[in-house]
């Protein structure tokens, strides 16, 4: 059997394995990205330069969501208390 190459994780995963990783036992979490933007002029060619936006993913964590926020009840949002029990 090949050994694996890479491993996917969904946003709920991450966010349950930072949660434990923290050590948080209470709270409502949902995962953080900060993005970087950069530009530059880029192109294949000489002739083909032209000003482009570079994107980078800067930090990746967790940040606590209080119980009225709209997206309490969403996908993203994971219970600490549930998934990581004291």
């Amino acid at each position: 059997m090949a050994e694996a190459q890479n491993y996917v994780f969904s946003y709920r995963e991450l966010t349950e394995t930072l949660i434990k990783k923290q050590g948080l036992h209470e709270g409502l979490w949902m995962i953080y990205v900060e993005f970087g933007l950069g530009a530059g002029n880029v192109g294949p060619t000489k002739e083909q330069v032209m000003p482009a936006a570079i994107l980078s993913v800067a930090k990746i964590g967790i940040q606590r969501v209080e119980k009225d926020n709209p997206l309490a009840e969403s996908a993203l949002i994971v219970d600490a208390a549930v998934v990581n029990p004291a």
